[in-house]
Parts: structure tokens; sequence; C-alpha cells
């Protein structure tokens, strides 16, 4: 079972506390438990909650934790989860949540619990209609929304809800649980290999274990090779060296190089452009670019990459890119 105190162990202070930010604050998820949260469940009383947040921050979990401490072992009985981007529309709301909030609970909890994920992706419709059923089942079922943008929720639903914003977790805390999970799972994982991790999920959880799994599956000892492999991308290394020769070496050799990423190893033109913008601003980059030209040169890279977007041929857009990234360095 996963109630409150597992979650509080397994994810505890793992969100930043910055100061409050008006009627809408960015908090902490021990904070979210220990002031809130705990608060209103001694008493099992809940207001309607909505939880917003970029993608693997907690939202389900705490909304799962919170089930699981009101129900315990009766929670599939009182607790009705939908995911909002596949039942989306306004017959959801009608038949299934609505049947089930005028239920009464079989605990001794005095109500039920809606729990809605990416309620965002809700019609304006549906959501009309999931306000008035929140106003008219408030005695028997209480309602937690989760979404990515709290924009796409309308108004009235947001000021029926006590909201709650979970932002992207920081490095020190990804990295900690995925040391975690690679130790419980005899996985052998080297410092690079979980900053690589970082640099991809960039704070999503969710997608940072996912990362791990994906590696782990190929080899036992997880390398920056491996996660680059295992996810079908380009390793930061391997276009480094090919970005050195394009713009101080061998120019046609680059060219063959980036050739094959593309055609034969079947890797996204638009990861090359972003790891060449990423070399480009890093610090640590050995192509050692002088502070005043890194505005210009950014703004070479995300032309190109507008006109990729564009529809544009990638390997002749890269190859132009390259052209303008050895005259300009060359041109110090």
């Amino acid at each position: 079972m996963c109630g409150i105190s597992s979650l509080l162990a397994s994810i505890l202070d793992i969100v930043p506390l910055p100061a409050p930010g008006g009627p809408i604050t960015t908090i902490s998820i021990e904070f979210i438990i220990n002031i809130h949260i705990k608060a209103l469940l001694l008493v099992k009383d809940l207001p309607h909650l909505l939880f917003y947040g970029p993608p693997g921050t907690g939202k389900t979990t705490m909304a799962l934790a919170l089930a699981y401490e009101l129900y315990g072992d009766k929670i599939y009985e009182n607790v009705l989860e939908l995911n909002a981007s596949d039942e989306r529309g306004i017959a959801v709301i009608r038949e299934k949540v609505k049947e089930f909030a005028k239920t009464l609970p079989t605990v001794d909890v005095p109500f039920k619990l809606v729990i809605l994920d990416e309620a965002d992706n809700m019609t304006a419709e549906a959501q009309q209609a999931l306000r008035r059923t929140m106003e008219m089942y408030t005695g028997t079922a209480r309602f937690i929304l989760l979404a990515n943008y709290v924009s796409g929720i309308i108004e009235p639903i947001q000021s029926r809800c006590a909201v709650f914003r979970f932002t992207l977790l920081p490095k020190e805390a990804v990295i900690e649980r995925l040391k975690y999970i690679a130790e419980c799972e005899n996985v052998k994982v080297n410092e690079e290999a979980l900053e690589a991790i970082w640099e991809i999920s960039q704070g999503d959880m969710r997608k940072a274990i996912n990362i791990l799994q994906a590696a782990s599956a190929i080899e036992s000892k997880v390398s920056v090779e491996t996660i680059y492999r295992a996810l079908g991308k380009v390793s930061p290394s391997v276009l480094k060296n090919i970005l050195y020769e394009a713009i101080y070496g061998n120019f046609s050799k680059a060219l063959r190089q980036i050739y094959e990423l593309i055609h034969e190893q079947c890797v996204d033109p638009i990861d090359i452009i972003k790891a060449i913008h990423r070399e480009v601003v890093s610090y640590t980059s050995q192509l050692k670019i002088p502070e005043n030209m890194k505005p210009k040169l950014l703004f070479i890279v995300s032309n190109h990459h507008y006109r990729i977007l564009r529809g544009s041929d990638a390997e002749l857009q890269i190859s132009a890119l390259l052209a303008k990234l050895r005259k300009a360095a060359n041109a110090v």
C-alpha cells in the first residue's frame, strides 16, 4: 500500500520551496503534505484540488497517495480515475462521472474521490458540465484535477479548487533517485551517464527512469554511449568531434559523417541541430567560441533550425550551418 507516509519517504523534498508568489504558489511536496494535505486528512475532509505542472513531477503519485490514505484497500470502490485526454467529452462527465459522484462511499469518509488526469485536454463543454457536477455533488464527491497547463482549465473550475503547482525536480534529487533505483536493480551507472540522463530529462522524473530502464536493457553497465544508443540519439562526443572537424579540420570528412548519421544511423536532424546549439553555448566547449560571437552564431543556428521545421532539406541545411560556423570561427 502506498500512503502519504511512504510517498513522503520516497519523494520528500524533491521540489524546491521558493517564496510565495501570489494566490498560486510554487511549493515543495514536503510542504504540501505536512502543512496542507495532512491537516485536511486528519478531519477526513478535502476541498476540490487542482495539481498542475510539467510531466513527471509527481502529480498523479500525489493524487493516488491521497486516495490510498483515505480509503486503504477500499480504494477501487471509492475512487474513479480517468484520463481526460482519452475520455474528454461531455458524455463522460454526464454518464461516468455524474453516476459515480451521486453514490455514497463505502467507508467512513464522507465522500468519494474522482481523479481526472490531463484535465486540461477536456473540451470546454465537458469542463462546463464538470463545473456543474462539482457544485451539485459536493456532499458526496471530491475532485482532483491534474493538468500540465493551468491555462487549459476554465476559470470557474479553478476558483472552486485549491490550486497547487508542481515544479520540475532539481538535478540533485533526480540523480539521487536514479542512484537508488540503480542500486535496487543491480544496475551499474557512472556519474557521466547520470549527467546525460539529467540533460535529456530536464527534471522529468518519469522520463529519467524510463531512460535508465531502456539503457539498462542494453547493458548492465550503463554509460553515456549506452544511453544515447538506447534512445536512438547522436552521442555528444561523436557530434563534438564532427563539429570540431567541420570548423577546424577536414570539412568534407565532417559532411560525410553527417550524411552517415542522417541516412545510415537514422538520427533525427533536429537532434543534430539541438546538439550543435548546446555545443555553441557551452562554457566547456572545445570550440572556444568568444562570448561576443555567440549571439551571432545562435541566430545562425536558430535560422537553420526554423528552415528544417518549415520543410527544407535537413542535410542541406546542416551542411550550410556548418559552413557558416566555420567561416565565423575562422574569421576571429
